[in-house]
C-alpha cells in the first residue's frame, strides 16, 4: 500500500528554499510552510493532508494534472490553489514564486464538517481549483504565516481558531462532503475505514491513541471500537500493531537499515521493544528474520 506523504516530506518531491515553517508551536491538525520555488515540472505523490497554496511573490503559467485531466492557467500574488488529500498530482511551472502552503488534516477537516452540518461525515473532498481568490482564505493564511514566525500568547487556540475558520469556507464554497449511510450501523463506511487505514499508514512512526482514531472516524470512542471491530475483525490496537510489525518485516527484507532505526521507523519505543512484540507475535526476532531473507 502506497504511504500518503506528509507536509514535512513533501520537499523530497518538490525541492524549494524553506523561508517559514511552523514545526515545533504544538499546532493540531494544521501545519505552515513557506517556500521559495524556482521553476519545476514535479509529480507529487497522494498527500495525507488538505493543502492550501496561497501565492504570495511571482507570477507564473502554471500547469497541474488532477486525475488525469491538465488544467492550464496564470497565477500572482493573491491567487489561492487548492488541492484535496489522498489524490496524486502533477505540476508544471517555469518562473521563481513564493507560496505558503497550509496543510489541514483530515481529522480537522472531518471534525468542523461534522460540527457545521451536524451529521457524521464519510469524507470532504475539495473541489479541483487550480486558481481562485478568495479573501477570507488568504487573510486567514496570512495570519497563520504571521503566527508561525512567533510565539504570541495563545498561539495555539488562536491558529485552531483560524483553521476552524479556514475549513467552514472551504465547505462553503470549495468542497463536496459525503455523510455516512447510517442503513447499515455494524461496520464503518468504506470511505471511513479508508480514512483511518490512510491515517495510521501516514503515522506509523508515531504514537497513535484510540481516542485519535475515534477523532478521525468523528465517533465518540466506544462507539468507534465497536465498529472498527466489525470492520476489521480486530482492535484498533492490534491493526496498528500488525502494521507496523507488517512494515518492520518489509524493511528488515530490504536489508538497509539497522534494526534501530526500523525500530523508530515502525513506531516501536526502541529496538528491544520490536524483537519482544515480534517475537511474541512471531516467534522470531528481527536479526532472525533477516538472517532467513539474506540466506535465500
Amino acid at each position: 500500500m502506497a504511504l500518503l506523504i506528509r507536509p514535512e516530506e513533501l520537499p523530497r518531491w518538490v525541492p524549494g528554499e524553506l523561508l517559514r515553517c511552523s514545526a515545533g508551536q504544538g499546532w493540531k491538525g494544521v501545519e505552515l510552510r513557506t517556500y521559495r520555488y524556482s521553476g519545476l515540472d514535479v509529480p507529487v505523490p497522494a498527500m495525507a493532508d488538505f493543502m492550501i497554496v496561497s501565492y504570495k511573490r511571482g507570477s507564473t503559467m502554471m500547469e497541474r494534472r488532477f486525475e488525469g485531466r491538465w488544467t492550464r492557467t496564470e497565477c500572482h500574488p493573491g491567487d489561492i490553489s487548492l488541492l484535496t488529500r489522498s489524490q496524486a498530482s502533477h505540476w508544471h511551472w517555469t518562473e521563481q514564486i513564493d507560496v505558503s502552503h497550509v496543510y489541514l488534516s483530515d481529522a480537522v477537516v472531518s471534525r468542523v464538517a461534522a460540527d457545521v452540518l451536524e451529521r457524521p461525515i464519510a469524507a470532504v473532498r475539495l473541489h479541483d481549483i487550480l486558481r481562485t481568490q478568495s479573501p477570507i482564505v488568504t487573510e486567514a493564511v496570512k495570519a497563520i504565516s504571521r503566527e508561525a514566525s512567533g510565539n504570541g500568547i495563545g498561539g495555539a487556540l488562536y491558529v485552531d481558531a483560524l483553521s476552524t475558520q479556514l475549513v467552514v469556507n472551504l465547505l462553503r464554497n470549495f468542497a463536496s462532503v459525503q455523510f455516512v449511510d447510517k442503513s447499515g450501523r455494524g461496520e464503518l463506511p468504506p470511505a471511513i475505514r479508508k480514512r483511518i487505514v490512510d491515517y495510521v499508514e501516514a503515522r506509523i512512526d508515531q504514537a497513535l491513541s484510540l481516542e485519535e482514531l475515534a477523532e478521525v472516524a468523528s465517533m465518540g470512542v466506544w462507539t468507534f471500537g465497536k465498529r472498527f471491530r466489525a470492520s476489521f475483525q480486530t482492535s484498533p490496537h492490534q491493526y496498528v500493531v500488525d502494521r507496523r510489525l507488517e512494515k518492520a518485516q518489509q524493511m528488515l527484507a530490504l536489508g538497509r537499515l539497522p534494526v534501530k532505526a526500523i525500530a523508530s521507523e515502525c513506531g516501536f519505543a526502541d529496538q528491544a521493544h520490536l524483537t519482544r512484540v515480534m517475537r511474541a507475535r512471531l516467534g522470531r526476532t528481527p536479526a532472525a528474520l533477516r538472517d532467513d531473507d539474506s540466506s535465500r
